[in-house]
Formats: structure tokens, sequence, C-alpha cells
């Protein structure tokens, strides 16, 4: 007898089951119990932060980013929310959950060069930074006003208040750099190897302040004297006037209180020695109000005008000619804007008038 073939059907087929998976959801942890904390040194993926509440002697915290933080960076000044271990013993790891609004951003860029991926490589320096102390020699190394410069526009940039502050005054007098930033009524503090230091202290209390500075200025020496604990490297000046890097990484430290007061000593970011102070990230516009004694005589100048030495009706040239500006400001203006474009080289502009050209 045959037997009668068998008919299939949709029902016969296995269909392997997809894989089950559980919608991820936006909602994220509020994480209430987090404490304030303020980031003060950033190694390799590792965060130093103190508490708010701590006075000067407590334990520094070592935390690691949240994962939830996504690709946001954690810099030197940022204000915090820790959560875990936030004790300070050693081994203790806590982790940034949180970071709070900054109330100011320091940049630079590593070139001037836009063309080039250096030149449009952004380094934040510091976070929440109020003043920015823009340390020069007055000899060994001399002084680079074009250096100065450029630190007065990432300052106004930032929005960030500008402070000076010279030294080695016992080596040669302020007045030439004094008489170049006239204009400007440009704060500014005068420093000896045998001068106390109570007229900038008074400058940087209850103030988050950056220094930076070229290698060899005495930025290290200084901030020595002004954290004896510190303990930062020293460097010496070499023969041919250029100081050697010291400082490797930023650092915040938090300054002694003052005998008699009990008033915030405030808080001092070193950062590493540069050569250059790169403008990349910001605009043509900001560059010329780095420049407040040259913004006037743009008033005069045709739409869209460039201020560049090729532009014949640029009103500024006959702003300098009267007499309302320095002519040396408008020279190293448009220094800035052609290191910007790729047209220089970016030390030449750091130099500033009558210094050597770069080797």
């Amino acid at each position: 007898m045959a037997t009668r073939r068998r008919e299939y059907d949709e029902d016969d087929v296995r269909v392997r089951p997809a894989r089950s998976s559980r919608p991820r959801t936006r909602t994220r942890p509020r994480h209430t119990e987090a404490v304030e904390g303020f980031v003060i040194a950033v190694d390799r993926g590792r965060y130093t932060c103190v508490l708010a509440d701590d006075g000067p002697g407590a334990s520094a915290v070592t935390a690691m980013r949240a994962r939830e933080l996504g690709r946001k960076s954690v810099v030197v000044g940022d204000r915090v929310g820790l959560v875990g271990d936030t004790s300070g013993t050693a081994g203790a790891l806590a982790r940034i959950v949180r970071i709070a609004e900054r109330t100011s951003v320091l940049r630079r860029t590593a070139d001037d060069d836009e063309t080039t991926a250096e030149g449009k490589l952004e380094r934040v320096v510091v976070a929440n930074a109020d003043q920015l102390v823009i340390v020069s020699a007055l000899a060994d190394p001399p002084p680079r006003t074009g250096f100065v410069d450029r630190c007065l526009v990432a300052a106004y940039d930032a929005d960030v208040e500008p402070l000076l502050c010279l030294t080695k005054a016992d080596l040669a007098g302020p007045e030439q750099v004094l008489g170049y930033y006239a204009e400007l009524e440009l704060p500014y503090v005068l420093v000896r190897p045998d001068s106390d230091l109570d007229g900038l202290r008074d400058l940087l209390a209850g103030r988050v302040s950056v220094l930076v500075g070229h290698s060899g200025v005495g930025k290290s020496t200084l901030v020595n004297r002004l954290v004896p604990d510190a303990a930062r490297a020293v460097g010496r000046v070499s023969a041919i006037g250029r100081g050697r890097h010291t400082s490797t990484s930023a650092v915040a430290l938090r300054l002694p209180p003052r005998p008699g007061t009990d008033a915030d000593p405030g808080w001092i970011v070193d950062t590493p020695g540069v050569r250059s102070f790169g403008l990349a990230h910001v605009s043509a516009a900001s560059v010329l109000h780095g420049f407040p004694d040259l913004v006037e005589g743009t008033v005069g100048c045709p739409a869209n005008c460039q201020h560049t030495a090729d532009e014949a009706d640029c009103a500024l040239d006959a702003w300098v000619a009267a007499g309302r500006a320095d002519p040396r400001r408008l020279a190293s203006y448009r220094r800035l804007l052609a290191s910007r474009a790729g047209d220089a080289d970016p030390r030449e502009a750091d130099r500033g008038p009558g210094a050597p050209p770069a080797a």
C-alpha cells in the first residue's frame, strides 16, 4: 500500500525567535547625594578634586568620569558633582557625575594656521577662571609684547580680566613695556627677587587666577613664593635667552590664608610654559577687541574692511598717523591677523617690536 505524501505548510517552519532587547531609557540617575568638588589636576583619566566644604588641610579626592557624561571633557577649574568614596584615603575612587555650567573657558590653539590639523586643535587651558595673570620678564629673556597681546586677546575673548605681572624688575625698568600699553590702562604689578608679594596677593585674593608665560620668565619661581608647599620645578635660562619648560601640566593651587583675615585667599592655576599662544579659535572681530585702543579707529573703515596693510581705505592708518594710537600696536594687531591666516610665523608675532627674528 503506497504511503500518502505529507503536505507541509507554514506552521511546520521553525522560526528562531528574535533576540529580545530591553529598550534604552533616557532617564538618568539624579545623583541627589552628589557633593560639590573642584578639579585641581588632570592626569591620564584620573581627576584630582577638593571638596567645596573642605579646608586647606583636607585630603584630595581621586575621581574618574562617569559614563553618563558622554564625551564631555573635564578640565582644571571645573566644578563637579562627586559620588562614591570621597574620603580621600589611599586607594579610594569617586566618580564625577555632573559638570556645573562654566562661567568662563580660556582656550588656546597649538598654532594659528587653520589649514593644518594642529592649527584647528583647541586646548582648554582652564575653566571658571576670573583672572589671567600674564607673567613676563623685563630681562633675561627680554619682554615679548606680541605674546602679551595674544594673551590679552584670549582673555577678552573668554571674558577673563587680565593682569600683567612683570618679573625680574631688578634687571631692567618697566617703562618701555608700560609705555606700550599706556592707552589700555592695563593693571600691572612689578616683582623683584627681594620684594614682598603683598600687592600681588591683594589682586589674587578671592579669585581663580591663571598664570601663563614663556618658559624662563620666572613663573615657577613666583608660584613657589606664593605657595611655598607647591615645590614646582624651577629651570634656568639658556645662553640664547630661552627658558626651559619646567611645569609640565596645569594644576590649581590654593593660596595660603593671610594672617589676621578669614577672607578667601584665592586659587592660582600654574600652566606649562608656552612658546606660542594660538588664536585660530578666536574670530577676527574678537581679535580687534583685544586692541581696545584701535576699536574706535575702525569706525571710518569701509564695509567688510579686513584692517590689513593691504586695505588701501583702512582708517586705522590715519588713526595712528593722527597720534591716537601707538603705531607698534597697529603693527602687532596686523601681525596677529596675518598669523591667523597662515601668512606669518606665529612665533614672530609673539616676539613683538624690536625683538630679534625667530630662529
